[in-house]
Order: structure tokens, then sequence, then C-alpha cells
């Protein structure tokens, strides 16, 4: 299966923009555990620690930081959630920390935002 010149454009910038999302939480003392974590249930674009929590982190780019809250639809949302006990299942130490689920906007010329807690895993 060939990809297309825009698919492969599409994915240089995800890419891009979850490296910027990893480099914000590391600057807000997260430890960075697992990027494009993929199983058949799913995929996290980032897995990261800070203390207690253990954050299983969506990356959205998009010109608007609304437009990217609804693109984490309930589907991706169910996805995130089956990828992160997949993920869980093969780091039971980390099971005991405080699980959530976050959301980082990355929009063009502007900082990231870091939407901690952006849905819950029964939403």
């Amino acid at each position: 299966m060939r990809t297309t010149p825009e698919r492969q454009a599409a994915e240089r910038s995800g890419r891009r923009a979850e490296g910027v999302a990893a480099l914000l939480l590391m600057l807000k003392g997260y430890r960075i555990l697992a990027r494009r974590f993929r199983v058949p249930a799913g995929e996290i674009d980032i897995v990261a620690r800070r203390g207690g929590v253990l954050a299983f982190v969506e990356v959205k780019r998009r010109a608007d930081a609304d437009d990217a809250r609804l693109a984490v639809t309930f589907a991706a949302r169910r996805r995130i959630v089956r990828a992160a006990d997949a993920f869980l299942a093969r780091r039971p130490a980390l099971a005991g920390l405080t699980l959530r689920y976050d959301l980082v906007i990355v929009r063009r010329r502007r900082l990231p935002i870091h939407l901690a807690n952006a849905f819950r895993a029964d939403d």
C-alpha cells in the first residue's frame, strides 16, 4: 500500500506535534515513558509520569483549540483507554499510580496547551 504525499506530510506534522508535546511535558517535570504506544486495540501518543500520576496523552495539532478538543471523539477515547489498559498489562508496577487522560493541543506559532484530565476512562 502506497502512501500519498499528503498522508506523508500529515505523518511528519503529527510527529513534530508529538515532539513539541513531549518537550512541553518534560519542561513541566514529566518523564516520558513511551511515545506512539500501539496495540491492535488502539494507540497512545505519549505516556508520561510525574510523581504518582501516570498520564496517557493524546496530541492534536489543529489551528483552533476547540477543533482539537472536538477531534477527540468518543471512539477515539475508547481506543486510548483500551491502549492504556494494554500498556498497564505490560507494566503492572505502574497500575497503582493515579491514572489520567490528558490532551495536548499544538497550534502553529502559539504555545501548546496541556489539558490535564481532558477526559475520564468512563466518559
